[in-house]
């Protein structure tokens, strides 16, 4: 085997240096990766679950390691997936310093692969965000998403016929295929989470909308005897939930507790912070919103 080493010099003068880590697959999303046969987009997929996670935690990603599993080792796929990998590690900020390509013929079938990747980062431990300090009238703003990101795939797979006809089908409505609007790569959103750092805006607290949605991620942010409002008019729906929704004739209570919805992190301010801070994040590119507010009462959400 192989071992990947980092140096940790130039964090010597933090006071008290924390480890963070995380680790993530890319789940049923694959199988449309499969069906498309394009192998270059999942490994941002992977990497952007790893370093979100981190980066929710106020901490710096450091390097990043991937494992695939596969049924048989074809070269140009494995090379095509982990250029996706070193896409997203560049993104990211983060040294990929090793990897584990497993052949389990009979365990897998021979066109499949399975991907999983595992992240460490670093923070001062009193820059950690921690959600202690949320209180009644903070805000809750909301960063956009790419997309479906890496959850609620299997959802994806009832709704639509998963055939590569249906997949190549071209939507006007998505500006593309399906297939290419389901396989757009996870947001990587560490340098949005560091400008805002940079900027003196105190994020506290934040949350990367994964598996669960709204309904579940939302509520991990916040401190007991806290409750977030969520206005869900306070943005525009992308085409690809709206399109979900209809297909499947979903209710609205499980999209959001399956889906992004057009947000995929999301952080709390203190009022007189927020417009700065959706300006910032405006500045960089990327597109933010004020989407609730912080009330007292049990820990949880209502969307209104």
């Amino acid at each position: 085997g192989f071992s990947g080493a980092f140096s940790l010099k130039r964090f010597m003068n933090m006071e008290n240096p924390t480890l963070v880590s995380g680790t993530d697959g890319v789940g049923t999303k694959l199988k449309i990766a499969f069906l498309m046969d394009i192998h270059d987009t999942v490994g941002i997929d992977c990497v952007a679950m790893c370093v979100n996670d981190i980066a929710c935690s106020g901490a710096e990603p450091l390097f990043f390691l991937d494992y695939i599993a596969c049924g048989k080792n074809d070269p140009n796929k494995i090379a095509s997936i982990v250029k996706g990998v070193s896409t997203g590690c560049i993104e990211a900020g983060a040294a990929l310093i090793g990897g584990e390509t497993a052949e389990m013929p009979g365990f897998y079938p021979e066109d499949e692969y399975d991907l999983a990747g595992f992240a460490v980062g670093i923070a001062d431990q009193n820059e950690l965000i921690t959600g202690k300090s949320v209180k009644q009238k903070d805000v809750i703003i909301g960063i956009a998403s790419s997309g479906i990101h890496s959850n609620g795939y299997s959802l994806v797979r009832q709704i639509f016929r998963m055939q590569r006809s249906v997949l190549d089908t071209y939507y006007e409505v998505l500006g593309t295929s399906l297939g290419e609007a389901l396989l757009t790569p996870t947001k990587i959103y560490v340098k949005c989470l560091q400008s805002l750092k940079n900027n003196n805006i105190n994020i506290k607290a934040c949350s990367h909308i994964t598996g669960g949605g709204f309904y579940e991620n939302i509520p991990r942010m916040l401190p007991k005897g806290m409750h977030g409002i969520i206005r869900t008019d306070s943005y525009e729906i992308p085409p690809i939930f709206k399109m979900l929704k209809k297909d499947g004739n979903i209710e609205d209570h499980v999209m959001y507790n399956t889906y992004n919805m057009g947000i995929g992190m999301v952080i709390a301010v203190s009022p007189e912070q927020a417009d700065k801070a959706v300006d910032i994040i405006s500045g960089i590119g990327d597109k933010a919103y004020i989407i609730g507010e912080i009330c007292e009462g049990s820990r949880g959400i209502t969307l209104c």
